[in-house]
């Protein structure tokens, strides 16, 4: 396998058409190597257009959320956040730590949460690896509440939740943004909200996906009559 221009075929016939146009992200998808954040059994569909799981079958890693997102979701999520280098990110949702190694590339420091211990493991020998060093990787619900850092300047969601909970709205800096996939199948819409200056919360709904859950956000209630 070619991997360079695998990497190249999926950041011009993936990425790039699904309206992702930040040169500079673009160049950095070039060389934070996505196969190296990739478990060794998946490793021949690192670029593939797919989810990839990280652990167990295929249909559990799903379920529990615990797979890496297709290349192009992650790349607009990415640009969606805007991250600037003097901004702090909490992101939750670890997963092998590939999220957490591109935002390390454009924020000064990321805290990333993930429940799962092998992941956790996984995650911090990926981003050693790769020489990242301003990730922190913490075993911890993110449904559970906000590090004690909070406020951030940036949150970055790496899965899909029924809805946004107040309390993490609220650990935004004002001018913050909290990028998020929203909603229930068939269709979810990834999400940015920003923190007002003085008061409040605007939000954009940027385009529609679907995504694996993140355990233990809260559901809407479905009534049957």
């Amino acid at each position: 396998m070619n991997l360079e221009k695998a990497r190249f075929n999926m950041i011009q016939q993936q990425i790039r058409p699904w309206d992702v146009l930040d040169n500079d992200l673009l160049e950095l998808l070039s060389v934070v190597r996505r196969e190296n954040f990739v478990p060794a059994v998946h490793k021949g569909l690192a670029f593939a257009d797919i989810e990839i799981p990280l652990r167990g079958s295929s249909e559990l890693a799903m379920r529990l959320g615990q797979c890496m997102l297709a290349p192009k979701v992650e790349a607009r999520l990415l640009q969606d956040a805007a991250v600037q280098a003097h901004e702090r990110v909490l992101e939750i949702g670890t997963g092998s730590g590939y999220m957490a190694a591109l935002l390390a590339h454009r924020a000064q420091r990321v805290i990333t949460l993930e429940i799962e211990p092998e992941l956790v493991a996984m995650a911090r020998t990926n981003l050693q690896t790769a020489g990242v060093q301003n990730v922190e990787v913490r075993q911890a619900d993110g449904a559970s509440g906000a590090p004690v850092e909070a406020p951030f300047d940036v949150i970055m969601l790496s899965g899909s939740v029924a809805e946004v909970p107040q309390w993490l709205l609220q650990s935004l800096k004002p001018g913050g943004r909290l990028v998020a996939i929203v909603g229930d199948e068939p269709v979810m819409c990834a999400t940015t909200w920003t923190r007002g200056q003085t008061d409040g919360f605007s939000h954009n709904q940027n385009w529609d996906t679907l995504a694996p859950r993140l355990l233990n956000f809260p559901e809407h209630s479905h009534f049957n009559f």
